[in-house]
Formats: C-alpha cells, structure tokens, sequence
C-alpha cells in the first residue's frame, strides 16, 4: 500500500484492545465498538478487563488513540481489523451473528484498495465464504479486485502478562500473495517475536483451531486420568509429577475448561467436520468431558462431606472464585457456575467469593451474587478453592470450616497436606 496506514479495530474486548493500542504505537489507529459505555470507560483512560494497563492506554490516547461508537470516523482508514466474539449457541452451534454484524460494518466503509482483515477465531472458509460476501454486498465493491483481505488469528491469553500481544508470534495471510505481503509487513512492524506467514487464508484458519482443538484434548486427557486415579486413591498431581520427570513429557492439569476460547473453539470444527462428512470423535469426546467436570468437582465434595459424616443438605458452602482462570476478571463460559448449580440441589447456603470478578455481571449472566471478602469469623461445612487468584493461595482456608468440614482444591494450587481433596 502506497497510501498512508490508517487502521480501525472493530471490537474493544480482549483481543481488540490491545491490539488496536499496540497499533498506535506505530499507525494512526482508530477502535471503533457499538457498546457507548465501554468506548466511554476506555476514553477515561481504564479499561475494565485489565488486558492493557491504565499507564499504557492513557499513553495512547494522549498520542491520538481514539475509540468510538461513530462509524463516520472509520471512512478514512483503509486497513481494518475485525476482533468480535465467535460465540456458539445454546446447542454449541457456531453464531457468527457478531461476524456478519462486524462484516455489515466493514462494507459500509470500506472503500477501493482497502483491506480487512479478520481476527476471530472460526473454522476454515468462514472469511472466505460468510463474510467477505457480506462485505461485497453491502460495500458494492468486488472482492479481490476492488478490495482484499487477509486473516490473522488471535492468540490473546486473558491475564497473561507475559505472552502480551507485542511478545506473540502471529499467524498472517492474505487473500493474494501482494496482500499476504502487506498484511504479514503491517504486522510484523508493530512484533517483537515476528509472523508466521501461512500460504492461505483458509490454513491460518485451521492452524488457530488446531491451537485450542488440541489443548482441549490433552486437558480432557488429564481430566479422565483425575477421575481414574481418584476412584483408586492416587493422587493425580503426584503422578503428574512423576511421570514428567520423563524428557518427552508433556505437563499439563486437570481443571475445569471455560473461558471464550478452549471451551468454544473446538465446536466450530467439530460442526464444519460433519459437513464433510467426517465424525471428530477424540474433540468431541474431549468436549463432552471437559464439559462436566464442574458436576463432577461437586460431587467429588459432597462425596467427601458424606464420608465425615457432613450432612450436605443445608449445608453452608464456601466457592473461591468464579472467573474461568486465574488473576482475571474474566467470567465468560466459566464452569465453576457448574459447580454452584449442581450443589444449589442440596443447599441455597452458599457463598461465592471473587475479588477479581464484576458482580453486576457475574449476577446479570449467571444469576449468582458474589462477594468481594470473606468474613473471618465464618465458618463453612465446606470450602472449595475453584480459582488459584493469588488472594486465595496464600491463606490456610481450613480456618473458615466449621467442624468437620471438607476443603476441596480444584487448582491443585495448594498443599495436599491443607486439602481433603483434590482434582
């Protein structure tokens, strides 16, 4: 592109964000989201998901980072970016309702020699086949002739302080090999680690739900080892350990699986596999198991409670938190809410507590109402450590139990000499 780079990001959530900011470092970038008091609260210079400090974004905005709700200010940039949620549906369906919303609102500004490229994570054709013809549509422009695109995957780890989205190395590609140039220099301009350029669009796609499909697998892999070694009385961490003493070992633990990425991604595959007729029996049994490993935290408790003689109805039970990971505010797709569902048959008697989370939202999505702190003169007939937050991990919880009680460390986070139980 001859033309100077103007970038807008369309969607300010996780992966928006601080990508549109690391934008700006380099290129007059503009992020653009229908949500008023998001836009409002990232103009004041915090941003609610603590993905991008108050230090940095207030820095871009002082050299000229805007974030909007008006698409008129979009009409000048010519290199947008599409960063929106691939939710699935109440039957684990893909919705690419945000996408084609998000394609609807590239076409009405895009103009000649512009590029869009997509970020969200989908199943291999979805650029190609769902959105760019929404783009045509809406645009009137031809694709690939008077406007091209290219597909870059994010790889956003929420909480992560670490592998930052300046520090990760990205996938690119581009709807004609100019393009792929363009689209990998662009990015490439604003990394530390570089891109991986893919040979096409439809490839950078599936290397992204490889990404999750495949971690989903070896997490549900320790879910069921957790589950057989439990039943025999070993204590799944300790042979974790053990066996990485070995060179090839691949270390990972059991835990429950949610969040927007690992517990969603594999169903966009497992659908789009049906469609060529080929059955994804390993990631679909692998989602079926991971999905039920918060009833089976919650029975693993009660089991426990009704050994020590724990009368489990009525019973007063403390939850440590509720976002899907740890030092997050995150809370989408979190299966601790399986855990509190399962045990709310036996007891209304129970208490969640999550320094991190919003509770207005954790309440408005999940029906559930939190607390910040705990008070230190409660006493609980069960205490279950669900997320390792780092205000949890140093406190002896066996404190907080009233006699007998039962202390049950989903995480693994603590020492086995302070728990009854553990995943």
């Amino acid at each position: 592109m001859k033309r100077e780079i103007k970038i807008a990001v369309i969607g300010l959530g996780y992966v928006g964000l601080p990508l549109a900011r690391l934008f700006s470092t380099k290129y007059k970038t503009i992020g653009f989201d229908m949500n008023q008091d998001r836009v409002n609260a990232l103009m004041a210079g915090h941003d609610v998901t603590l993905e991008v400090s108050d230090e940095l974004l207030q820095e871009a905005l002082r050299n000229g980072f805007v974030c909007t709700t008006d698409l008129e200010e979009l009409r000048n940039c010519n290199f947008y970016v599409v960063a929106v949620p691939t939710p699935v549906d109440a039957n684990n369906r893909p919705d690419l309702a945000p996408l084609i919303g998000a394609s609807t609102t590239v076409g009405k500004v895009i103009s000649k020699g512009d590029i869009v490229v997509y970020e969200s994570t989908v199943y291999p054709g979805v650029t190609e086949e769902e959105c760019l013809p929404v783009v045509e549509n809406v645009s009137g422009l031809k694709f690939n002739t008077d406007f091209y695109a290219g597909y870059s995957p994010e790889r956003i780890n929420p909480g992560d302080k670490e592998h930052t989205v300046e520090k990760i190395k990205k996938v690119t590609s581009g709807s004609t090999p100019e393009i792929a140039d363009i689209v990998d220099a662009i990015y490439n301009s604003v990394l530390t680690n570089g891109t991986h350029k893919a040979p096409s669009i439809r490839v950078a796609e599936a290397s992204k739900i490889i990404e999750n499909s495949q971690r989903d697998v070896n997490i549900a892999f320790m879910n069921e080892l957790a589950k057989i070694f439990n039943a025999m009385g070993i204590d799944t961490h300790d042979a974790i350990e053990a066996a990485s003493s070995k060179w090839n070992f691949i270390k990972l633990n059991p835990g429950l699986v949610g969040g927007h990425c690992i517990s969603v991604d594999p169903y966009y595959l497992i659908q789009k596999a049906q469609v060529y007729g080929v059955m994804p029996r390993i990631i679909s049994e692998a989602r079926r198991l991971n999905d039920g490993m918060g009833a089976y935290v919650a029975n693993q408790v009660i089991r426990l409670m009704n050994k020590k003689g724990v009368l489990v109805k009525d019973a007063k039970i403390l939850i440590l938190g509720i976002t899907f990971k740890e030092n997050c505010p995150d809370v989408r797709n979190t299966k601790v809410v399986d855990i509190y569902t399962t045990l709310q048959e036996y007891t209304d008697n129970i208490t969640v507590c999550d320094p991190w989370a919003d509770s207005a939202k954790v309440e408005r999505e999940y029906g559930i109402r939190i607390v910040n702190s705990v008070a230190e003169y409660a006493r609980y007939d069960a205490v279950i450590l669900a997320v390792s937050h780092k205000e949890f991990t140093a406190i002896d919880w066996r404190g907080y139990l009233a006699e007998n009680g039962v202390v049950y460390d989903v995480k693994g986070s603590i020492t086995r000499e302070q728990v009854d139980g553990r995943l």
